[in-house]
């Protein structure tokens, strides 16, 4: 069974996600990484993540860069955002995408193309949102957590402006399939929203017999 996740930043898509492959027993990816070990690449040998050509460069990362704590921080989130909107990068991490996807007995995955792009044949499809607010007050949030100042006005508009790049790249844009089935989480605890993911994949595969 191929589950695939998508949703703007914060939208709790990546909890979800790790909570469905738990429970149903399935090997999990968050494809962001993958966009974030490109930019983390970028960032370390000084090129410019909007030349496609220096993003492109960045793509022949080790495995091993996906584990390191670096890759979830604002810093490299931003530069993910603008990597991630070349169509060269992104032609060159599908591959590993798909592969993982659909490797027996199926998998989790999380992004913002999953089941338009990746799989656009997964079993389920779910659709991951939260209002801005809501979005930035949960980054703040956890911003603060890990030590890091910045306000919440700031957080904010840098939510804004990652949706604004995801939605309106020319490649993979952000969007609901039109299979997907959407879980607003804007005012759901993680534990009601993730019930509540786990009763929409009950559903479609009941519906899919």
């Amino acid at each position: 069974m191929i589950i695939a996740v998508d949703g703007p930043a914060a939208s709790g898509k990546g909890t979800i996600a790790r909570a469905l492959a738990r429970h149903y027993g399935l090997p999990h990816l968050d494809t962001g990484l993958l966009y974030r070990a490109v930019a983390a690449s970028v960032l370390r040998e000084g090129l410019a993540p909007e030349q496609e050509d220096d993003a492109v460069s960045a793509c022949g990362f080790d495995d091993a860069l996906l584990a390191d704590p670096w890759l979830r921080t604002d810093e490299v989130g931003q530069i993910a955002s603008i990597v991630s909107a070349h169509p060269l990068v992104r032609a060159a991490l599908l591959q590993r995408q798909k592969a993982f996807a659909h490797q027996p007995g199926g998998a989790v995955l999380d992004g913002r193309d999953i089941g338009t792009v990746i799989a656009p044949d997964a079993d389920v499809k779910l659709f991951i949102k939260a209002t801005p607010t809501i979005r930035a007050q949960r980054r703040h949030l956890e911003l603060r957590k890990n030590g890091v100042g910045s306000s919440l006005d700031k957080v904010l508009a840098d939510i804004r402006a990652r949706d604004e790049r995801d939605s309106q790249r020319s490649e993979a844009p952000l969007v609901q399939a039109e299979d997907a089935a959407a879980l607003d989480t804007s005012f759901l605890s993680i534990d009601a929203a993730v019930q509540r993911a786990i009763e929409l994949v009950e559903r479609r595969r009941a519906a899919r017999g």
